[in-house]
């Protein structure tokens, strides 16, 4: 179940606003150090994450998420300075403010586009999308992980991919956080939220939960 829209929509701002204001503090070095992500550099994790919202607000919607979109959003933003991107993730952040802030309830349980299955859904997977590619540059760069407002939305969105992947019924009854079902839920998967949040992104250990790699949700 997709988090509020009172909540979701603030902190998605916010965490874009965060994640412009980390950029800004990368030097050279740090832009081209490898990410944690297979094949990219951090300065090509922060290149999705600019280029997917300009491509949101500007109504690219096609194919959004996919390897092709995804590699273009990169090859779009090759050999620009951390300073450009964050110039451009502030001005998208801003766009979509005032293009979110038009959403009534009725809008956020409405079918979203590309498939989402609410409009909600796919703005949560965005704040979802932004705090893990953020941590992605964090981790290699040596600069401590801020969990913070990013782990509820993020077990949200999991456990909403989990179901709609038909993964066994469970409920994750994570540290600090509340209770999320998978698939109607079922017995309970207990532990750090935020090492969840990495082993269910195929970025920690399963084991640690005892789980398999198919809760790995890009499997």
């Amino acid at each position: 179940m997709t988090l509020a829209r009172d909540e979701v929509v603030p902190g998605m701002l916010a965490e874009y606003q965060s994640f412009s204001e980390l950029l800004r503090g990368l030097s050279d070095d740090q832009w081209e150090t490898p990410s944690r992500c297979a094949g990219w550099r951090v300065a090509d994790v922060a290149a999705h994450v600019t280029g997917q919202l300009t491509d949101v607000v500007n109504l690219r919607l096609e194919g959004l998420g996919t390897p092709e979109v995804t590699k273009r959003q990169v090859d779009d933003h090759r050999g620009r300075s951390p300073q450009d991107l964050a110039e451009e993730l502030e001005a998208s952040t801003k766009a979509a403010s005032d293009l979110v802030g038009a959403f009534d309830d009725a809008a956020w349980v409405a079918p979203g586009p590309q498939g989402a299955t609410t409009l909600g859904f796919g703005l949560e997977a965005l704040w979802f999308d932004t705090f893990l590619h953020a941590d992605d540059m964090r981790c290699v760069l040596g600069i401590p992980s801020q969990h913070g407002a990013g782990i509820r939305p993020s077990l949200s969105h999991i456990a909403q991919v989990l179901t709609d992947q038909g993964w066994a019924s469970a409920t994750l009854v994570l540290d600090g956080v509340e209770q999320f079902p998978v698939s109607g839920g079922g017995r309970s998967i207990t532990g750090d939220a935020f090492a969840f949040v990495l082993a269910s992104t195929g970025r920690g250990d399963p084991g640690t939960f005892g789980l398999g790699e198919d809760v790995n949700i890009y499997r």
